[in-house]
């Protein structure tokens, strides 16, 4: 992997929906232990011990978790999680309702994941220290209404969450439409990422690309029509 020395991306099969999907978490080396971003469905949490334990680390490192959003692919397992670590849980204001149940998740199939209280409410531009440098959380609504992405000016790396795939025929591409309940805000969200310097990118949906702001910025341009 290229990445920012103390950022690890780890990719993880799991059976969501009914099929099995490949997730993208990301954990952070900081001076307090690691941070997550996002944790993945019910049943994730194994796969994200052994993966932690690969490079070095174990659940219990874990101080911070961000989530992007509040889609049960990437939060349904925090519960789980929080049975095993004393975690701060940090989302987007918007989000936060969705994630402690005062909300139903929007896009719901009528069962929704045990609630979680969310410790702290994040706006756009918060930076957070860690060992790669300030992580920024960039504001990108449109995939859900506080969807937020994080950015490393130290290195150019931007981890985009549900805001750019990179699972499907193109190395790099626009959120999915039919996951994507105010596409005109996502795609204005992708213009606020063009307008990053961003060499890396890794996707919740994809993982790691060798690709940043050019194609970025096409994908913008496409959205736009």
């Amino acid at each position: 992997m290229h990445e920012n020395a103390g950022v690890h991306a780890l990719p993880i099969p799991v059976e969501y929906a009914g099929r099995e999907i490949t997730i993208t978490p990301v954990v952070v080396e900081t001076d307090r232990g690691l941070v997550l971003l996002d944790v993945g469905p019910r049943g994730a949490i194994s796969s994200l011990e052994t993966h932690l334990m690969k490079v070095g680390y174990s659940l219990e490192d874990v101080w911070l978790v961000v989530l992007s959003h509040h889609d049960g692919d990437h939060a349904a397992g925090l519960a789980a999680l929080l049975e095993r670590v004393d975690a701060v849980v940090a989302t987007h204001r918007e989000e936060a309702p969705f994630v402690s149940g005062e909300k139903e998740p929007i896009k719901s199939d009528g069962e929704r994941y045990p609630p979680v209280t969310v410790d702290l409410e994040l706006v756009d531009g918060v930076r957070i220290p860690t060992d790669a440098g300030l992580m920024e959380v960039v504001a990108t609504p449109g995939h859900t209404p506080g969807h937020v992405s994080v950015y490393f000016p130290t290195g150019n790396l931007l981890i985009a969450g549900d805001a750019l795939v990179a699972d499907g025929d193109e190395p790099l591409a626009g959120p999915k439409p039919n996951f994507t309940p105010e596409m005109e805000r996502a795609t204005e969200s992708v213009g606020t990422l063009a307008s990053l310097e961003v060499d890396r990118t890794v996707c919740y949906h994809g993982g790691y690309v060798d690709r940043g702001t050019e194609r970025i910025r096409e994908i913008h341009d496409q959205l736009r029509g």
